[in-house]
């Protein structure tokens, strides 16, 4: 790739070096003279001054600390900018049209045009799958699902009862549409599952990880918003609503009837408790235990969870309390 071609692929004015040629991108500390890197934030300013790359894509205050003959690409957003220039070498993959002789699908699914349809995947009986979507092997699409155009589900990931919408990407592994955790016990003391009667729907463009096992909805639907990102082992229980652009980390456990706002995130291992909200923005900390509503815009951490300048002022006094009490008694 020419220097020219990272140049206007960032909107970059023309330069004399611009045909140089660059082979791949890598980290300040691994890059060689053929990589082009990346570098945001004075903390990285170390590895910047010791990087080998040919080039970094920087803000114009660091330019000063680019070592010689590593090229500046000056721009405003580095991390940002550097997904594009990660793209043109490494390019989204691609379906490649056609169907293995391995799959399993019913009669009257429908499968779009420019579909890549891997081994051993299954597609049941009314499913629907859009143009240009890629199933991996040993993936499952159930029946009267729907998978929209440019899709990806990756091998041993499955959906039932499910409604998705243009470019929702499932991980290894994902599970979309199990039965949710309803029962009632008897005075008997037999639990007795409740029907669980309702769909996954997930909205453009929405990722979910490996793993990740998302329950149908009881009665109503479990809806996980356009661009939301959920990563691995997350479990997220009947007619939980996920709203657009949410995050949510790993390991995150969220009961039933929950709703998350828009663009809110939930760091690893939270716990939210059933029929809460968490409103739109809110930031819910590693490992916090959400027992209460979150008004939208709010940190929370701690367990159980509270705003974070309370939490953090309550340790500090009882970090403080505990060494008193440690003094009195050495004294």
């Amino acid at each position: 790739m020419t220097l020219g071609a990272l140049r206007a692929a960032l909107g970059l004015l023309a330069s004399s070096e611009d045909a140089r040629h660059f082979t791949g991108v890598a980290p300040l500390h691994l890059a060689g003279q053929d990589d082009v890197s990346f570098m945001e934030g004075r903390k990285n300013l170390p590895a910047l001054k010791a990087t080998r790359a040919g080039a970094v894509v920087i803000e114009a205050a660091f330019a000063e600390h680019v070592p010689m003959g590593c090229v500046a690409l000056l721009v405003a957003s580095p991390q940002a900018e550097f997904i594009k220039i990660a793209r043109l070498f490494h390019p989204p993959v691609q379906p490649v049209p056609g169907i293995h002789p391995s799959a399993v699908i019913a009669t009257d699914a429908v499968i779009g045009p420019g579909c890549e349809i891997g081994a051993f995947v299954h597609i049941g009986p009314g499913a629907e799958i859009g143009a240009h979507c890629i199933v991996e092997h040993h993936s499952s699409i159930g029946a009267g699902c729907k998978l929209g155009a440019h899709g990806r589900i990756h091998a041993h990931a499955s959906m039932a009862y499910c409604v998705a919408g243009e470019g929702v990407v499932l991980h290894p592994g994902a599970r979309i549409g199990n039965e949710g955790f309803g029962f009632i016990t008897t005075p008997q003391g037999q639990h007795v599952t409740m029907p669980q009667l309702g769909r996954v729907i997930i909205g453009d463009g929405a990722e979910i990880g490996a793993g990740t096992c998302i329950d149908r909805g009881a009665g109503g639907d479990t809806v996980i918003g356009a661009g939301a990102r959920i990563d691995n082992l997350v479990q997220i229980g009947h007619n939980v609503t996920i709203g657009r652009g949410a995050v949510i980390v790993a390991q995150v456990g969220i009961s039933g009837s929950a709703h998350i706002g828009d663009y809110a995130v939930l760091a690893g291992q939270a716990g939210v408790a059933g029929h809460l909200t968490i409103g739109a923005r809110a930031r819910v900390g590693a490992q916090a235990g959400v027992m209460n509503d979150v008004p939208d815009g709010t940190d929370v951490v701690g367990s159980p969870a509270w705003p974070a300048k309370e939490t953090l002022r309550a340790f500090a006094r009882l970090r403080r309390l505990a060494s008193s009490k440690m003094n009195d008694k050495t004294g």
